[in-house]
């Protein structure tokens, strides 16, 4: 009997790793999956180790340009050639450093995202999970935003000419996906849709609701950026209202999700303030309508995420609660005070400098609200009117 829904995982990925003191740090890997094993929600059927991508699956999204690069760049000691024009393809800044065999262990990420969509696209299985992916922000010619290979797009790219697919992207990171999006931006067959705090303050302050798509293209490219502070209930009503509607008016065969899990008020990198409810309900909603517009067929993605302690793991496991069906995810509904497992927690806390959470989600209700939030949910249901301007 084929599984529900697979998880795709290989170690080398938390190779990934720019320098000691950069904040993507790939031991959230490590821990997220502890923490599913632990949990007894990760048995050893579902893992699948995936190889990595052949090259040429990288050029339907990056130039030849760039991948000699990237490949010249990733010698233990890359020749003056390479160093000279680091910095014309964004590999030499302090967000997206070169790194020794950079190009092997990324082939590889990209090869996780390809799996997931060549066992969703064949009925291997409904769904598929690839933590390791989700590099949302390099582009075609440049690194970009901890990203060197943009996995996301290639695995979109390799689902419409290998499947003939129509791709709904949603992309939930707190930092815009503007790298999925420019990839795609004059393709009437790919839609992108984004929701992140607001460009005019974060990084790579793009992302605006008047960003539509170009040509044959417009009007498949959605855009919510949402106000520094938002909370819970704001997030999930622009998200849900917004994505509804998109998805009614696209009718994909496939979708493509990015589940960086940076808009938690815990995160150090961006000023949104949500809790683990969010990271609960988002992909319940994508769930639901992967079922109703796509057969189920739902790849989803890692992403962005900072506090690879506290945050990371529980964010990203109910993910995966959600996708394989876990009765876990339903006794969370009942009993949302439910702790972790006492044998995770004992295990990581020695090593982590923060307080390790007790419970699968946070206590929302000792948290103090946000100073402003009717004048931050007013301005947000103002650009959900302009993100649906022209959706039906």
């Amino acid at each position: 009997m084929k599984p529900n829904a697979i998880f795709i995982y290989n170690e080398r990925e938390t190779a990934y790793r720019f320098n000691d003191s950069h904040p993507f740090n790939q031991k959230r890997l490590h821990l997220t999956v502890d923490l599913l094993k632990k949990s007894g929600t990760l048995p050893a059927s579902c893992i699948r180790m995936p190889a990595s991508a052949d090259e040429g699956l990288l050029r339907l999204i990056h130039s030849q340009e760039y991948i000699d690069a990237v490949k010249g760049l990733s010698a233990a000691a890359p020749a003056p050639q390479w160093l000279d024009k680091a910095s014309m393809y964004g590999l030499d800044t302090e967000d997206t450093p070169f790194f020794p065999n950079m190009h092997d262990i990324t082939l590889g990420v990209v090869g996780g995202s390809i799996h997931a969509v060549d066992a969703v696209m064949s009925g291997a299985s409904l769904h598929a999970l690839h933590l390791g992916g989700g590099l949302h922000h390099a582009l075609p010619s440049k690194g970009a935003g901890f990203c060197v290979y943009n996995d996301a797009a290639v695995a979109i790219a390799h689902a419409k000419a290998a499947y003939g697919a129509r791709v709904l992207y949603i992309d939930t990171d707190v930092h815009h996906g503007d790298g999925v999006q420019w990839c795609f931006y004059t393709d009437p067959d790919v839609c992108t849709f984004s929701i992140h705090e607001t460009g005019k303050y974060l990084f790579p302050g793009t992302g605006a609701a008047n960003e539509r798509g170009d040509g044959s293209g417009f009007g498949t490219s959605v855009n919510v950026p949402m106000e520094p502070f938002t909370e819970d209930e704001s997030w999930l009503e622009c998200f849900e209202e917004v994505l509804n509607r998109t998805i009614a008016q696209f009718k994909p065969d496939l979708i493509v999700s990015q589940h960086g899990c940076d808009a938690h008020a815990y995160d150090p990198l961006a000023h949104i303030h949500c809790s683990m409810e969010i990271f609960r309900a988002m992909p319940r909603i994508i769930h639901g309508l992967a079922h109703t517009y796509c057969g189920g067929r739902w790849v989803a993605l890692g992403g962005g995420g900072y506090d690879i302690w506290r945050v990371v793991p529980r964010a990203w496991s109910l993910l995966w609660l959600e996708m394989s069906d876990h009765p876990l995810r339903d006794r969370l509904l009942a009993e949302p005070s439910l702790t972790l497992p006492k044998a995770w927690i004992d295990a990581w806390q020695p090593l982590s400098e923060e307080v390790l959470p007790h419970t699968w989600l946070d206590p929302v209700d000792t948290w103090e609200p946000m100073p402003r939030r009717a004048e931050i949910e007013a301005k947000n249901r103002q650009t959900v009117e302009v993100s649906t301007l022209y959706l039906a």
